[in-house]
């Protein structure tokens, strides 16, 4: 169990699941940018993050639901959590997405770890999501699994492990790097050119002794 003060946000589970790198520079160095593709996101969440609700078909929908999980030391807040609107009981969070549905498990990773932190402050179970994709206005249900929470666990620790010591790891320097918008911060083909450099030139560098 962690404390209040050990809490790491848990929009990180997306940021270390595409790069721990781009994560590391995020909530570690505490570097920002700025791209087309965040602006938009944030247009977009502005439609859904004012606080309230409605109720529709037996369904009370929460906006901006603050969660929090002492188990796996991550806080935030889901887009939207709908309940049953006669026991008052959780159905699912809905998270909204600015894009379209992707193959990686990203967007699934944050949802399951909104569904894990709800079930630890209610005493519920939760066996589905939702992810609702601006790009196709549609909403895309998905199973909580029990590979899905161990893979947020896993990542959870490794985000703790990395801020407890203050570690950036190397850049990976892969096609991810041309979307990401940290990518003239992190620099990773700079930096990939040096290395070799140094790598190609070391012997011809040394000094007899």
């Amino acid at each position: 169990m962690y404390t209040e003060d050990e809490l790491l946000p848990l929009s990180g589970l997306q940021h270390i699941a595409y790069c721990e790198r781009q994560w590391a520079l995020i909530h570690v160095e505490q570097i920002w940018s700025d791209s087309a593709d965040t602006v938009r996101g944030e247009l977009f969440h502005r439609r859904v993050d004012t606080e309230g609700y409605t109720c529709a078909k037996g369904v009370r929908s929460d906006r901006s639901v603050r969660v929090v999980s002492f188990q796996l030391g991550l806080y935030g807040v889901a887009d939207i959590v709908e309940y049953d609107a006669q026991t008052g009981e959780i159905i699912m969070p809905v998270e909204y997405k600015v894009g379209k549905p992707k193959q990686e498990d990203w967007d699934r990773l944050q949802l399951t770890a909104q569904a894990m932190s709800l079930e630890e402050m209610a005493g519920a179970c939760i066996d589905a999501g939702a992810l609702f994709y601006g790009e196709t206005r549609r909403r895309e249900t998905v199973r909580i699994t029990q590979e899905l929470k161990e893979r947020v666990v896993l990542l959870a620790q490794r985000m703790h492990g990395l801020f407890s010591k203050g570690v950036t790891p190397p850049p990976p320097t892969n096609v991810r790097c041309k979307r990401c918008s940290l990518v003239d911060d992190c620099a990773p083909f700079a930096q990939r050119d040096v290395h070799a450099y140094w790598a190609e030139h070391e012997r011809a560098l040394e000094v007899d002794t």
